[in-house]
């Protein structure tokens, strides 16, 4: 049986377990058609990758301790841990249940991890788009479908995204933001600007909001291109709709501008980031005191910088050593003098750089 159809008789039966042929490597499946593999590809992109946030993993499974597991291939405990954890009430739902079938992928263990998919319904936990998200993507971890996303950028293709999101609806289960997301960041990525709007109209008919997340998908994609007036133009649109934009809206702008040396930009975005009562997280700050250093504007990138590091955020070597050497080229000793003193307070066992720097100071 052909691959697609394989796919369609799981999706249009909602009580038929999953079929195991598909993904268990002893199949004798023939290879997937380039047409075969850009519908693997947009099903299961489309419909998983945002849906391993650790975040939501209970907090026994992302222990330290834990780490080690994948490397020692030590199969034994990993199946302990994570029956044991099936035992736990806070690990019996279907989002809690998604992840430990993502740890089996991550493990390599996708026998364990279609067993597990086919018993929730035993578990009392019925099957919905997160299992199903987070079985597609164990087959990817575990390297199921090693040209899947090779297919994709062979032969991307709007027409096979709308279809399975019809066999998802065909079986009860609603795509959501996350499910438009991945798929309109993927359309950005190969620059298919027309099947984004596609996609765009998509949510409507699926009663999906296109809010500030979706916003934010769509310019950090099209900064990625290098189309940051674009992206500027989104929030633009966000603010006329009333809408309310976060951290993340400009951290985004920022870095977009900043890549393209458009520093003035970039600035005033972060002043108005400031002036909305928004907190920049610490790549923000590394990435315009890095491009402001770049762009030999060392006094804004002081000022930026001093309000990082108040927070505890200390950008990497590279930058600060420009920005020390930077401020001695347009006579700020003084001020490099300041920062070399945090850095070495800060980073007691790697002085020498910062000495070395400080014995060639002007007197």
């Amino acid at each position: 049986m052909a691959f697609r159809s394989k796919l369609r008789l799981f999706t249009l039966q909602p009580n038929r377990p999953f079929s195991s042929s598909i993904l268990n490597p002893d199949s004798k499946t023939p290879p997937l058609s380039r047409k075969e593999k850009s519908r693997a590809t947009l099903s299961a992109l489309s419909l998983l990758r945002l849906e391993t946030n650790r975040r939501y993993l209970p907090s026994h499974l992302t222990h330290p301790r834990h780490a080690p597991l994948k490397k020692s291939n030590d199969y034994g405990r990993i199946r302990t841990i994570i029956k044991n954890s099936l035992s736990r009430t806070d690990c019996r739902s279907e989002l809690s249940v998604s992840h430990l079938i993502v740890l089996y992928g991550q493990a390599g263990l996708i026998k364990d991890a279609l067993e597990l998919f086919d018993e929730m319904p035993n578990f009392g936990i019925q099957i919905g788009v997160k299992a199903l998200n987070s079985l597609l993507f164990s087959c990817i971890l575990a390297g199921e479908y090693s040209e899947m996303k090779r297919g994709l950028c062979e032969s991307g293709s709007a027409d096979s995204a709308h279809s399975i999101l019809a066999e998802m609806e065909s079986k009860g289960i609603n795509p959501d933001t996350k499910t438009f997301s991945v798929a309109i960041a993927g359309f950005y990525k190969e620059e298919k600007f027309d099947d984004v709007e596609k996609m765009i109209a998509s949510m409507k008919k699926y009663g999906v909001e296109k809010g500030i997340g979706i916003y934010n998908v769509m310019m950090q994609s099209l900064c990625k291109l290098k189309r940051s007036n674009e992206a500027k133009a989104l929030l633009d649109e966000i603010l006329l709709k009333n809408m309310t934009p976060n951290s993340a809206t400009y951290n985004h702008l920022i870095y977009g501008f900043c890549k393209e040396g458009k520093l003035d930009v970039a600035k005033s975005l972060f002043e108005e980031m400031i002036s909305r009562e928004l907190k920049p997280q610490a790549e923000c700050y590394f990435t315009i005191v890095y491009y402001l250093c770049k762009g030999n504007d060392f006094e804004v990138a002081l000022t930026i910088c001093k309000e990082s590091m108040s927070k505890g955020w200390i950008p990497n070597m590279t930058t600060m050593r420009c920005l020390v050497s930077g401020l001695i080229s347009v006579e700020k000793v003084d001020e490099a003098k300041e920062i070399i003193a945090v850095m070495k307070d800060k980073f007691s066992r790697n002085v020498d750089p910062w000495i070395e720097i400080e014995e060639g100071l002007p007197k």
